[in-house]
């Protein structure tokens, strides 16, 4: 979990997020950073060889971002966060991934793609079916600045699966939309479940994963 939404989530002794409090988020985002370092250096020592991808899921961002994280008692929000602060918070934890791309994670709508990639992040994961048109001119941006984008189209949950090209219909529909090169796809769009597999069942998980590199190899094979 990414350093803002762990500051909205964790709770300080007054019963308040730590989100109210700045010299909390900072000590958060320092302790986090030190513990990812830590936590990739002893991957790296165990899997000698391994290129690790650091994911971070940040649901809560555009939350504190617009001021919209609810207080303990329910009545009131959370002030706003400065965005050059979240900026430089998020680029301070995201810097201790040197040897490999960072992702960051949101099933959120209106996922704040620009401050992502001036933070760092090589790849964003996002939930495709929220997308509007609004968000065209952002992912547009972030597609020619080299970000890549892990679309989230597989339902998280289990149930019926689609036919795997169906499943990528609709970032078809967002490259066409954008005037994008269709072989960009293959190079800049990686398929996932839409919000994690947490909620899944293993076999459920299983199909769904197996899904995705379908669904894949459907957007290299017909990108138009």
């Amino acid at each position: 979990m990414g350093p803002w939404t762990l500051a909205a989530g964790l709770e300080l002794r007054n019963g308040e997020a730590a989100l109210s409090d700045p010299g909390a988020c900072r000590d958060l985002a320092a302790s986090l950073a030190e513990g990812l370092r830590l936590h990739l250096a002893e991957v790296r020592r165990r899997v000698p060889g391994a290129r690790l991808v650091l994911q971070l899921d940040e649901p809560s961002l555009t939350a504190v971002l617009r001021g919209q994280v609810r207080t303990a008692s329910g009545y009131r929000t959370h002030r706003a966060v400065d965005r050059q602060v979240v900026e430089a918070t998020l680029r301070d934890v995201l810097g201790v991934q040197t040897e490999g791309p960072v992702v960051v994670h949101s099933c959120a709508p209106d996922v704040p793609l620009a401050l992502l990639r001036r933070a760092g992040a090589a790849a964003v994961s996002l939930d495709v079916s929220l997308l509007t048109e609004r968000d065209d001119e952002a992912i547009g941006e972030a597609v020619e600045a080299g970000t890549r984008l892990f679309a989230g189209v597989v339902p998280g949950t289990d149930g019926p699966l689609s036919d795997p090209a169906g499943s990528v219909m609709g970032v078809r529909t967002l490259w066409r939309r954008l005037g994008l090169e269709p072989g960009l796809l293959a190079e800049t769009v990686t398929v996932t479940p839409a919000c994690g597999l947490a909620g899944a069942s293993p076999a459920y998980a299983r199909r769904a994963l197996a899904h995705c590199v379908q669904a894949a190899r459907s957007l290299a094979d017909n990108p138009e």
